[in-house]
């Protein structure tokens, strides 16, 4: 999503934020940098998939199921993922060219934020924060990049 803003002093900025993919990596992930990838993720996938089959496969013929069971099973199955989808992280760009006439010069500032809802309220809150001051607030997660 890009919005063009108008800063109090008249530059014009562009804010912008975009989904991350892969998890940004930070100084204080260094420290405990020994993921195990996607493999073990994977495989719990599989066997959690496998004794579902198992269970419905085994199950007499006369025994009926509730639908709420069903029900609560998908529900249960698509936590992990609906989080994984709502707590992805996004990077939050803020920049501007400047204006040499006036000199004033081009300033970038990028940042994180996790959530869809809150990406929202972070851009809201940043471009009020340009309209009014002529740059994102220093108590944001954007940070000033040379």
């Amino acid at each position: 999503m890009d919005r063009p803003v108008e800063g109090a002093d008249g530059r014009m900025w562009t804010l912008r934020s975009e989904l991350e993919w892969r998890t940004p990596a930070t100084a204080d992930d260094f420290e405990n940098d020994a993921a195990g990838g996607y493999v073990p993720a994977a495989v719990m996938i599989a066997v959690i998939t496998v004794f579902v089959i198992v269970l419905v496969a085994w199950r007499p013929a006369d025994v009926i199921v509730p639908s709420w069971v069903l029900l609560s099973i998908a529900l249960f199955a698509l936590f992990f993922p609906l989080r994984w989808v709502l707590r992805r992280p996004w990077k939050v760009v803020a920049e501007t060219d400047g204006d040499p006439e006036m000199e004033k010069p081009s300033e970038r500032w990028v940042g994180t934020v996790r959530g869809m809802i809150k990406v929202r309220t972070e851009m809201s809150r940043t471009k009020q924060s340009i309209e009014r001051a002529s740059q994102p607030e220093f108590e944001g997660p954007l940070r000033p990049v040379e």
